[in-house]
């Protein structure tokens, strides 16, 4: 459907995939954006879509879902041919997913996981401290939070390697690479194939003793009936999605922050209970989700008339670096008296996996700067973009 804005809304230059860039000029040309458009730009890409540009927008609408439905998420695929469970899904059928999943990553699991968590990262950063240098995002931030999902999953560690190049299929695509999204389609083909083979060996074979995912999700029943097998293969692949790409980029960026700033990275080395704080200071400088919502009817927001069937983005780079809601918003300040943001989203879509995030982000600051306490950026770095922002390569040296 084309979209029909107001013209009082400015036309900006933007396309949410394009090839990859210099790292932090996607939050660069959101920053412009957010500058000379309030509260939201349109782009004439793809039939057109809105960028809301401001937090509080930005949350109403993500606490709407009544009007900006989650069955759309990708503002350039208006009428996907996927349904990633339970992402793209709306209340009541969301909320009965989400209480599925919620003791995978509920606090208490979580927090039984830490000393394991700091074990591989410990030695992740050992075997990587007598080389004096590392590309971080292939070395370290694709390989320790994913060996954890992969743990908390029931998958085997050693094909993470093929799991990572499915995942790049999916989500590292742009608009040059994979014009016609035949890549992303296959990629995700891939891994719902895996899935299936993965779940009929558990259905055969059942370990009355596990507590992976996996093995849970044979048995898995909303409203009192068994998931259908083409949901559970959806909701699994969403779990792959977001356990293989989100923590790896947030911590590149913190990565790449640290590597840049010494004194905070100082900051951090002379004293761990600063990492906490830190951690959140990060993720609220660096959203890397850029989410979008299609309209469920007409109606005007934010002063902008919408037409149902419209699309529009809620990007949280945008929320997380408005200075109207942080003083210095685009700047890292550590001792920030609030460090409240919302870059695992809001409302009924708030991240399932926060609290996992967080920890493992705390972790690996922890433990690369115990062993690794300076180091530098080694060469450039560029980043793509989509839904997840994130590093194609970190080279760090010390």
């Amino acid at each position: 459907m084309t979209n029909t804005q107001p013209t009082t809304c400015p036309v900006v230059d933007h396309v949410m995939t394009p090839p990859p860039v210099p790292a932090h000029a996607l939050f660069g040309r959101m920053d412009g954006i957010q500058d000379t458009a309030r509260p939201a730009a349109r782009s004439e890409e793809a039939g057109g879509y809105l960028i809301f540009t401001d937090q509080e927008t930005i949350l109403a609408g993500l606490q709407q879902p009544d009007l900006w439905s989650s069955s759309v998420i990708v503002a350039t695929e208006p009428n996907p041919q996927y349904k990633w469970i339970p992402v793209m899904l709306d209340p009541p059928e969301h909320t009965k997913w989400r209480k599925v999943l919620g003791g995978y990553f509920s606090p208490g699991r979580t927090k039984a996981m830490a000393a394991a968590q700091h074990e591989l990262a410990a030695s992740l950063v050992e075997e990587l401290r007598g080389r004096g240098e590392c590309d971080f995002v292939t070395d370290f931030a694709r390989v320790f939070p994913s060996t954890i999902f992969l743990q908390i999953m029931g998958m085997p560690r050693e094909k993470l390697p093929e799991f990572l190049k499915w995942e790049d299929m999916i989500l590292h695509q742009n608009n040059e690479s994979d014009p016609d999204r035949s890549v992303r389609m296959a990629g995700m083909g891939a891994v719902t194939q895996y899935f299936a083979g993965l779940v009929a060996e558990r259905r055969a074979n059942p370990d009355p003793d596990a507590q992976d995912v996996v093995s849970a999700a044979v048995g898995w029943k909303i409203d009192g009936e068994p998931a259908s097998d083409q949901d559970v293969l959806n909701c699994l692949l969403l779990l792959f999605m977001a356990g293989l790409d989100t923590v790896a980029s947030q911590s590149s960026y913190a990565l790449l922050h640290l590597a840049t700033h010494p004194e905070d990275r100082r900051r951090i080395v002379e004293d761990t209970a600063v990492i906490p704080h830190a951690v959140e200071e990060l993720l609220r400088a660096y959203p890397i989700v850029q989410t979008a919502r299609k309209a469920t009817r007409d109606a005007e927001f934010a002063g902008c008339p919408v037409k149902a069937g419209d699309m529009a983005v809620f990007p949280l780079s945008a929320a997380g670096r408005d200075e109207a809601a942080y003083p210095g918003a685009r700047t890292v300040d550590l001792d920030r008296a609030v460090t409240r943001h919302i870059s695992f989203g809001a409302g009924p879509h708030r991240c399932l996996g926060s609290h996992l995030a967080r920890q493992e982000l705390a972790v690996m600051l922890e433990e690369w700067h115990r062993q690794i306490p300076d180091y530098e950026v080694a060469g450039p770095s560029r980043e793509h973009g989509g839904g997840v922002w994130g590093l194609e390569s970190l080279p760090l040296r010390w």
